[in-house]
């Protein structure tokens, strides 16, 4: 008598999604420290009440500059300066260089263990870049990756990415332009970058694109990218 054996379909990884709506980059800061330990915790195999999960964090953030570690060191003069606009400055852990954000402008924190996807940060940092290439495919925008991180427009990002990734574990992420004052970018170099410019989903389409009105597509496409289930 033969064996008649049944295949299960693979589970896909289930992503919650958090929105935190408009908040400070320290408060954003510490919401990720939450989902990364919960991590943590389970690969160290410590007792805790709260299981590991996969999330996706939103947000907005008030204006603010950050620097990467890629930065050894950032004048102070300049960090004054940049306060003086009216806007925080932050050091962070996250790769890259000089960005900014706020207000209209969405903020993507994926809190992922990489061991449930691929353990590939190079893999990882391109899905996101080919997650917002497809978002903006949908709003009939052409955009591209380049040799520099992040996606573009032809000489304009209009999504900066930058992540800090430890025991495989992602956190910080993506920043894309919808519908924020560009002019806060004209104080820095922003990434670092020479000679190229900035621009937004409003901006490229001359007409008003919100963060709301962003939110269920970059979802739906990251969802498809990593092909993975979204709680909310």
């Amino acid at each position: 008598m033969g064996l008649c054996l049944v295949t299960m379909p693979l589970l896909k990884p289930v992503i919650e999604v958090v929105n935190l709506g408009r908040i400070s980059y320290a408060d954003g800061l510490q919401a990720q420290r939450t989902f990364i330990q919960r991590h943590l915790n389970a690969l160290s195999q410590q007792p805790t009440a709260e299981p590991p999960v996969n999330a996706v964090l939103l947000c907005e953030h008030d204006p603010v500059y950050t620097i990467g570690i890629r930065t050894a060191r950032y004048p102070i003069k300049e960090e004054e300066r940049l306060k003086q606009l009216g806007a925080e400055f932050h050091r962070s852990d996250r790769g890259g260089l000089i960005t900014f954000h706020g207000p209209g402008q969405l903020v993507c924190y994926p809190i992922l263990n990489l061991a449930h996807f691929r353990k590939s940060v190079r893999w990882y940092v391109g899905e996101l870049e080919t997650t917002v290439i497809r978002l903006c495919h949908r709003f009939g925008i052409k955009a591209e990756t380049s040799p520099d991180t992040g996606v573009w427009v032809q000489n304009d990002k209009i999504c900066a990415i930058g992540i800090h990734c430890g025991r495989y574990i992602t956190s910080h992420g993506l920043a894309l332009n919808c519908n924020n004052d560009l002019s806060w970018f004209s104080h820095i170099t922003p990434c670092g970058i020479e000679g190229k410019g900035v621009t937004s989903l409003s901006q490229a389409l001359k007409r008003e694109v919100t963060v709301p009105d962003a939110v269920d597509l970059l979802l739906e496409t990251f969802a498809k990218q990593f092909d993975c289930m979204l709680r909310h």
